[in-house]
């Protein structure tokens, strides 16, 4: 289910989303130009250098990176290696708190994040207004990552990402707009099509998914690997939930009916 189109009319230009989502891609190219690849993301040592790592924020002074390591049966692997003081090119890890949200793994990985910001993002934009609205997006990102590093203190696992504070914007969004229909296209087997989707149902099923998976990821534990921070988006929507209304300055419009489905 791939998100295309809200029944929201904004009645404003959504200038500091269209900025977020340039500079996320700015940020993107240019975490490529030494190394990585536009389909692969950066290299592992630019993800290492500016991405936030939970272990660095629980020990302070500490920076962990990942060095080439020989299993027990000779094959060639990577290990943790934890110092105190950074490594070469390593930034302060406060820094990365934010680093880590221009920060993408890959081509689908910034792809899918920017669609979820540009449809959900302007109209949230103009509730909040344009400066509540970047501080409520950095807050969010900054709650999902502390919500990550709880999870998970000890974890040497980057996380980079926008999504957790998109999955503030998102958690927000369901608030003003409960009523709101999402146009989607939907795959089912070899079937494609486009309908319209509660936004309710989308955005619910989403959360329940990263509630889940997250779950699921505690209970059966993979050793010293990275994959998807789900606390991260569950923490970020959780936030955009319960504070959307105090960032909220100008009341919610109405839904139109419906989109028309050509």
């Amino acid at each position: 289910m791939i998100p295309l189109k809200d029944n929201i009319p904004n009645e404003r230009f959504p200038f500091v989303t269209v900025a977020l989502i340039v500079i996320n891609v700015v940020a993107y190219l240019i975490s490529i130009r030494h190394g990585g690849g536009l389909l692969g993301g950066p290299s592992t040592s630019t993800v290492l250098h500016d991405a936030a790592i939970p272990y660095d924020f629980t020990h302070p002074g500490k920076y962990c990176t990942l060095a080439p390591a020989v299993t027990e049966f000779g094959n060639t692997g990577v290990q943790a290696v934890c110092k105190s003081g950074p490594f070469p090119g390593q930034i302060p890890t406060w820094e990365t708190a934010f680093t880590a949200m221009f920060l993408h793994g890959g081509l689908l990985h910034i792809a899918g994040n920017m669609i979820f910001l540009a449809i959900f993002g302007p109209n949230v934009e103009e509730v909040v207004g344009r400066l509540k609205y970047l501080a409520f997006y950095l807050l969010g990102g900054l709650i999902a990552l502390a919500a990550q590093i709880a999870v998970d203190p000890n974890s040497v696992a980057p996380t980079l990402g926008a999504s957790g504070a998109i999955a503030a914007v998102l958690g927000g969004y369901i608030v003003l707009y409960p009523r709101a229909r999402i146009l989607s296209l939907i795959f089912i087997v070899f079937f494609v099509t486009i309908i319209e989707v509660p936004a309710v149902v989308i955005l619910g099923f989403w959360f329940l998914e990263q509630v889940l998976f997250g779950a699921a990821g505690l209970a059966n534990p993979v050793g010293g690997g990275g994959g998807v921070a789900y606390f991260a988006h569950v923490g970020g929507f959780v936030f955009g939930l319960a504070l959307i209304r105090l960032f909220a300055v100008h009341h919610r419009r109405s839904a139109p009916p419906g989109l028309p489905v050509h």
